[in-house]
């Protein structure tokens, strides 16, 4: 019956370890005996008002225990969760709503979208409280969707990737392969959890071990230190913007990270320079590489490897085949096949076609150069890179260098048209405290870092970079940004 979906767990977890801690949120704690009970009612609520197996339910809202309880409940009704990203516009969340289905939508953010079935954050304890507890009973197969995760469009609406069940819970394993997650783990969730990597790379397989989530509602430095230091935080997930933003506070040279295990990221290119600032803390910094479709861990670096090979995403995970559609040492096009790889986008056959190539192997859209080891070292999206009299650029190469400078904290490359040769780079930076950067101080620090190709010759300095709901730069609306001065000679 439910035995093989993810709406097991929670009375697994419960029967095996109900009095210990699943989750803390704003210091406060719930056992698995606690969470269990009230998944239970809510599901039971849910149920009552006639969601049923298939059934899409969303949720909109930062990071909550109501997150947990809603996506847990769905899955022991059968039915599909929905976690929608809280930074959509109201158009963006109604065309997920519409596309997805849904049913029945659970949202701590403000929305003026509508589902048969609603229920704000005001009124969901009593609702949580009107179900019954007695545990739910609804077959669910392996190959059944469990979620569908929605994936920034570059062009036009985005898509609904599908996740099973079965796709999850391999995920899971790969996970807990790569990273030695124990019992008495305590795991800061600072990311999204409507993003994949935090709910899978960090909730999930912390609540399979037993352990501890502590939920973050929103990204914000001095927020983690004290909780690292306030609970004994042992694990947790960041992109590189926000392990950019530690390394660059006042805190970080005295901050207490006594109890860190290991930190992970993935999301994007790393710069070498912020993984050897943690290396020098003492810190096993490990890098991986996934997107959405992969549920998302396609390859990773351990980390006992993660010193001698700084910068790699490391080898293919345990329970996957990846490979480079180049030879050894060049760029080409990741691609990955296994049972953590998405069955396909939600009502899109087309789509859906076009992102597999023959023999099941999933096109990634990213580009990586894989060494004599079979490293992968990812370069950057295939959409991002351009060419600069006839070279190939990679900005993520040249963001990673300009983050070299002591005076920057962040940079995002772009390649914007050139008369002379084709198109050249356009970077965005943002200084660090106490820093005044000027423009032509990027290309005089690049010079000699980097081929002069690929050294940007546009040059924004800027307060802040717009961002996605899970912490990545969005590229998009820097192309539309009038040109500034060159800040190098033509």
């Amino acid at each position: 019956m439910n035995d093989h979906g993810l709406g097991s767990w929670p009375g697994r977890r419960a029967a095996m370890s109900p009095g210990r801690t699943a989750l803390i949120f704003e210091d406060r704690p719930v056992t698995f005996a606690a969470l269990y009970e009230r998944i239970c009612r809510l599901a039971s609520a849910l149920r009552r008002d006639g969601v049923k197996r298939g059934d899409r339910v969303a949720y909109l809202g930062p990071n909550h225990p109501s997150f947990v309880e809603t996506m847990f409940a769905t899955h022991m009704l059968g039915a599909i969760f929905v976690p929608l990203n809280v930074r959509l516009t109201e158009p963006e969340i109604a065309y997920q709503l519409e596309h997805s289905g849904a049913v029945a939508l659970i949202h701590a953010a403000p929305t003026t979208a509508r589902t048969p079935i609603q229920m704000d954050l005001s009124g969901y304890d009593g609702y949580v409280a009107a179900g019954t507890p007695d545990p739910m009973d609804e077959p669910v197969d392996l190959g059944d969707v469990a979620c569908i995760l929605y994936t920034s469009g570059t062009t036009g609406h985005p898509k609904g990737a599908t996740l099973t069940h079965g796709n999850i819970v391999w995920n899971c394993y790969n996970l807990l392969v790569g990273v030695d997650v124990a019992a008495d783990e305590v795991t800061l969730v600072s990311a999204p959890l409507f993003h994949v990597a935090a709910l899978n790379q960090c909730l999930l397989p912390t609540f399979l071990k037993g352990g501890t989530s502590v939920i973050m509602p929103g990204w914000d430095v001095d927020g983690c230190f004290d909780l690292i230091a306030r609970h004994r935080v042992t694990w947790m997930f960041g992109v590189s913007t926000m392990y950019a933003g530690l390394s660059r506070s006042p805190r970080w040279p005295t901050a207490d990270l006594s109890s860190v295990r290991s930190l992970m990221t993935g999301g994007a290119s790393v710069p070498e320079a912020l993984i050897r600032a943690y290396q020098e803390r003492g810190l096993a910094f490990c890098q991986g590489y996934g997107m959405t479709e992969t549920a998302p861990g396609a390859t990773f670096l351990e980390a006992r490897e993660s010193r001698e090979h700084a910068g790699s995403a490391g080898l293919p995970v345990f329970f996957a085949d990846v490979r480079c559609a180049a030879p050894p040492g060049e760029p080409g096009e990741v691609l990955v096949r296994g049972p953590n790889v998405t069955p396909g986008y939600w009502n899109d056959p087309v789509a859906t076609a076009a992102a597999f190539e023959p023999g099941g192997w999933f096109r990634s859209g990213d580009l990586a150069v894989v060494d004599e080891r079979g490293h992968f070292r990812i370069v950057d999206r295939t959409k991002d890179m351009y060419i600069s009299g006839g070279e190939n650029v990679y900005p993520a190469e040249v963001e990673a260098a300009i983050f070299e400078h002591p005076g920057v904290a962040e940079a995002a490359v772009i390649g914007v048209p050139d008369e002379k040769w084709g198109e050249v780079g356009r970077a965005f930076v943002v200084p660090g405290a106490g820093f005044d950067l000027a423009p032509a101080d990027v290309p005089a620090f690049l010079a000699g870092r980097l081929a002069k190709y690929k050294i940007p010759v546009y040059v924004d300095i800027v307060d802040d970079l717009p961002r996605t709901g899970s912490n990545k730069v969005r590229k998009a609306p820097l192309r539309d940004r009038p040109l500034p001065r060159r800040a190098t000679p033509s």
